[in-house]
């Protein structure tokens, strides 16, 4: 009688997305036909988007960072350009991303805690004070108030002398994963997607190295969607995106080589290194066969990714540095443009300077020391690689033609679609942690009952006396402004709001009079409304 092999406890036959998995893997299931001799950087770009990766160039080092006052933050950014990072990621706080003042009645406590505050255009001058813009590449994770931040950024730009067409950069400017995962929107998806694509119009003209959108997967998994999901569901919002463009009148290379996209790095090193090489081929047929692109950059997905916040444990949160770590080797392998990884300790606060650092020295010791970054797709060939990558694929395009058959994505999220998809699986994958078929360490396997191990040493706190000095600064400017020529770009931006007119130009005329954030943003609440999900 045959023994049947007995199971190790915490290895399963699936992935972590729930894709079953083979023992063993052969040469069946490796590439075929002409995808044997596909090399990187050619179309459809499953090896990476460039011929020599990071032979060439590395991928940008952003650390994500925002706390407090403009200047707090200031001082976080010069000492990480110090260290050796090559871009900015800049976090903002709630009431910016909800389009309110810091003075505002429904921001109070909430000033400066998850980000940093802006609510003018010279808190965003005192934010970038002593960063060069035509040399570092800023990073802003902000959608439904991106077209506000940007115009705040391309006036600081002037004021340094910078041109606006040697900026380069990226506002996240994804409105559509807020209504399906996160939930920062202010304005109807109507008219919010009218902003973004008014963002692509203006970027084409005036800012052309500027990333107009990060089309973002990451907080849909932040949210427990899988990484098929992940990929459809990212993949149909810029489809939305594409679409809405050039039923704008937007001819298909103007505006998509700008496009970038934003992933998640999660605990499950294949499949997340398939994920991205699944994500990359898509997007370039896509590309080519539906939208009829010609620019070769309009092919080539470039992507920023982020190790996974959600991975993180409040419980022995020095484990967190080992999962970071194999997080941010697989985005590498995966073929990643840009990587942020996360702090040990930001499942307790925001990062302190010391775990920002070692975040940041990670990706350091990987990209000089590990040696990974000398062979171009190194996993690129292996039998179990490649069917992972074709068994993503596949679950994408299933999810894509399933948000296709309800009218696209805007339809698809009234029809709450891919919110209750996330949902689900967010509550199937937590099902596995309670029963113990997924183990988590420090969690539901090898915890630990003595304080002393489970605790570190500083976690980061934010005073609030920074909020009374942003109310104060932001109080002494609305006094020296003159109220008729506020009241003027007021009036300005509220006829752009109605008429079929880009509203950006208007936004940036109010921002160097010294409109505020709070003030644009209640213009649009009025010509727009509000959406109540």
């Amino acid at each position: 009688m045959k023994r049947k092999k007995k199971k190790e406890p915490g290895f399963t036959r699936f992935t972590v997305s729930g894709l079953a998995l083979k023992e063993v893997y052969t040469s069946r299931d490796g590439p075929t036909g002409n995808r044997v001799e596909e090399l990187p950087g050619s179309y459809p770009f499953t090896r990476g988007i460039h011929s020599s990766m990071y032979r060439g160039k590395l991928w940008t080092m952003r650390q994500y960072a925002g706390f407090g006052t403009a200047k707090e933050a200031n001082k976080r950014y010069r000492y990480l350009l110090e260290q050796g990072t090559t871009g900015l990621s800049v976090a903002f706080d709630l009431p910016t991303q909800m389009g309110r003042d810091s003075d505002h009645s429904l921001a109070v406590g909430e000033v400066g805690k998850v980000g940093v505050a802006i609510s003018t255009v010279n808190d965003m001058d005192i934010l970038l004070q002593g960063i060069p813009l035509q040399k570092v590449s800023v990073s802003m994770t902000i959608n439904a108030t991106a077209a506000i931040l940007l115009a705040f950024l391309l006036v600081v730009a002037e004021r340094q002398k910078t041109p606006w067409n040697l900026l380069t950069g990226t506002i996240q400017n994804d409105i559509l994963k807020e209504y399906i995962a996160r939930g920062t929107y202010i304005y109807p998806p109507g008219p919010a997607l009218r902003i973004v694509i008014d963002v692509f119009e203006f970027c084409a003209r005036e800012v052309p190295l500027w990333n107009t959108v990060s089309i973002s997967g990451y907080h849909m998994r932040e949210a427990g969607s899988t990484a098929s999901q992940e990929i459809g569901f990212t993949l149909a919002n810029a489809i939305q995106y594409v679409e809405s463009a050039l039923e704008r009148g937007l001819k298909i290379d103007s505006f998509a080589p700008r496009l970038a996209f934003f992933f998640n790095c999660h605990n499950d090193f294949f499949e997340e290194i398939c994920k991205f090489r699944a994500a990359r081929r898509l997007w370039a047929k896509l590309m080519k066969t539906r939208f009829k692109a010609k620019d070769a950059r309009s092919l080539m997905m470039r992507f920023h990714t982020q190790t996974a916040g959600s991975s993180l444990t409040a419980q022995q949160p020095l484990n967190n540095v080992v999962r970071t770590s194999t997080q941010a080797l697989a985005a590498v392998l995966g073929g990643t443009q840009s990587l942020h990884t996360n702090g040990f300790d930001e499942a307790l606060s925001l990062p302190t300077e010391e775990s920002a650092t070692l975040a940041l020295r990670t990706q350091q010791i990987i990209a000089f020391e590990s040696g990974v970054a000398n062979v171009v797709d190194p996993l690129g060939g292996s039998y179990f690689i490649e069917k992972l990558t074709d068994r993503l694929e596949e679950e994408a395009v299933r999810i894509i033609d399933k948000v296709e058959g309800m009218g696209g994505m805007v339809s698809a999220i009234e029809a709450r679609y891919p919110q209750e998809q996330i949902e689900t699986a967010a509550y199937e994958y937590q099902q596995t942690i309670e029963s113990g078929d997924k183990l988590i360490v420090g969690v539901n396997k090898f915890a630990v009952t003595n304080e002393r191990e489970t605790k570190i040493a500083k976690i980061a706190k934010i005073d609030l006396k920074g909020e009374r000095e942003q109310r104060k600064r932001l109080a002494l400017m609305r006094a020296s402004r003159n109220p008729k020529i506020t009241a003027e770009c007021l009036r300005n931006l509220q006829s752009a709001a109605k008429s079929a007119s880009n509203v950006v130009p208007a936004i940036i005329e109010a921002a160097r009079r010294d409109v505020t954030l709070g003030e644009i943003s209640d213009i649009f609440r009025e010509a727009f409304g509000e959406y109540d999900a």
